[in-house]
């Protein structure tokens, strides 16, 4: 997926399990266009991954064995956090 097809990507971001979309979607919103290009095709392929994972790597019930989709889970809840409670 292009870094710089917006649409495309919030699309991916719509994961069908409210917890993740709450915790994806703001980041996307306010975040994604002040990354890094390495940074946002760390994002990409974060979407790329499972949900069952993703839910389980954003509520801190393991993670991820890479280093990026590490990061960036790090990543997604400290800026989520820092900027606090967002309603959908």
């Amino acid at each position: 997926m292009d870094i710089d097809n917006k649409a495309r990507i919030h699309w991916a971001c719509r994961r069908g399990m409210r917890e993740l979309d709450i915790a994806i979607m703001p980041f996307f919103e306010h975040e994604y266009d002040v990354l890094n290009d390495d940074d946002k095709r760390a994002f990409v392929r974060l979407l790329q991954c499972d949900d069952p994972d993703l839910f389980n790597w954003l509520m801190n019930h393991g993670e991820p064995e890479d280093g990026e989709p590490k990061r960036m889970i790090s990543l997604i809840q400290t800026r989520n956090k820092d900027r606090g409670p967002v309603a959908l």
